[in-house]
């Protein structure tokens, strides 16, 4: 080996090691920058809503199955279990213009996105927080804790979620969260989802660090035991639990149905209904599933398994009580509407690359390491009308929440360690 050769591989090593402290330094700071201690607060209960109630014009005409006509105020107060990998950054921004439209009170974390993920929530965690403040909408992520929840929120608090087929909802988590769970690293070869799902036991640590991501990770979101046997009477109760809770359970796999049901149980407009497909990924990243693999995904996540099942029956119902062809008309409307936004709004009419967004400021977040996450670009001269609507509809949830107020450094400087590592 040449001097000038030993010189690029010691400058190399220098790279890897200064690399792997800085993310080190950082995951650490990210995940464990917690409040160590939680003082017990007073109970002071919020018993209603302090949103500026809708006005007489706000009140609409709605008509329900047996066609008869009555008149409903939107509901405002709203909490929204924002699970990992569902689309749930696209409903956060159907959240966000929603609580601008009716100037309503945010609870949002302090410092970061998310409310100190994986601990459970505390609402020591909600910026600025003080015993018997009043809070209508609560949608980030957290490990979601039902008595300090109910403490924050009105009683009549609406309570939202949605799940996705565990299987795709695996093969996202793996890729997105991967490389942040230490027991990957050992996995051989190109295809480490493929080598993972063979014996996921060989690898598998549930005591290493993120280890989360990568096992029934919903019923971890909803602050329930994600290695209990799937036959443990908790996992049953667990289910249980979370359909008395939550009076809406969306899905992913049938998203336009999912925001039907939200606009009939929350008396919304369809205008609140607008959305554009936020943080999808390029085609080339997704793992397809071989019947083999699927059914080994479904058997590794299979109390995610159990509670979509359980969900995905009750979703149906819900639709059958709204009326199959009434939903589909609706879905239809739906679908049209977005169609036309997509035309005022969005430049070629489609996502392109990471690097071929021309604003900074509709970057959407990235995995570490690789820059698969797929964004948009805002079409030259748009009209003054939907001028300002466009934008937000294509703004990334980073960027938006920190139009909205919410201090983000610890966020922030993470993502410039990110961006570092993929660039």
């Amino acid at each position: 080996m040449t001097g000038k050769q030993r010189i690029q591989w010691r400058s190399m090593c220098k790279s890897l090691v200064l690399g792997t402290f800085l993310t080190s330094c950082m995951i650490l700071v990210y995940c464990l920058s917690t409040p160590q201690v939680h003082f017990s607060l007073p109970e002071v209960p919020v018993p209603y809503s302090c949103a500026h109630r809708p006005t007489q014009s706000h009140h609409k005409p709605t008509i329900n199955n047996s066609d008869t006509a009555y008149t409903c105020a939107p509901k405002v107060d709203i909490m929204f279990m924002k699970t990992h990998k569902t689309a749930s950054s696209t409903f956060l921004n159907i959240l966000f213009r929603f609580g601008e439209k009716h100037q309503l009170k945010f609870a949002f974390p302090d410092s970061r996105n998310d409310f100190f993920y994986p601990s459970l929530f505390q609402r020591s965690h909600v910026k600025d927080y003080r015993p018997g403040m009043c809070f209508n909408i609560i949608c980030n992520h957290m490990r979601f804790n039902a008595p300090e929840v109910s403490k924050l929120l009105p009683v009549d608090t609406s309570y939202i979620t949605i799940l996705r087929d565990p299987a795709e909802l695996f093969e996202s988590s793996f890729h997105y969260f991967g490389r942040l769970v230490p027991f990957t690293w050992k996995i051989p070869g190109d295809d480490k989802l493929t080598e993972f799902l063979r014996d996921p036991h060989k690898y598998f640590d549930p005591e290493s660090f993120n280890s989360y991501y990568l096992k029934n990770l919903l019923f971890f979101d909803f602050g329930l035991d994600n290695s209990l046997d799937v036959n443990d009477p908790r996992v049953e109760e667990g289910i249980k639990f979370i359909s008395d809770r939550f009076q809406l359970v969306m899905l992913v796999e049938h998203f336009e149905e999912s925001l039907i049901l939200l606009k009939d149980a929350l008396c919304w407009e369809m205008d609140d209904l607008l959305f554009f497909k936020l943080n999808i990924r390029k085609g080339s990243t997704v793992s397809k599933f071989t019947p083999e693999l699927r059914a080994r995904a479904l058997e590794w996540n299979a109390i995610d398994w159990k509670l979509y099942q359980h969900f995905n029956q009750t979703f149906w119902k819900k639709v059958d009580m709204y009326g199959r062809k009434r939903m589909a008309a609706d879905v239809a409307e739906l679908k049209k509407r977005n169609k036309e936004m997509t035309s005022i709004c969005i430049e070629g009419g489609h996502a392109v690359d990471a690097g071929s967004i021309q604003e900074t400021d509709m970057q959407p977040w990235q995995p570490i390491g690789e820059k698969s996450i797929m964004g948009y670009n805002l079409k030259k001269n748009i009209d003054k009308a939907h001028r300002k609507l466009c934008r937000k509809m294509l703004m990334p949830e980073i960027q938006y929440l920190t139009e909205l107020g919410v201090n983000l450094w610890i966020t922030k400087l993470w993502g410039h360690v990110r961006d570092i590592i993929n660039w």
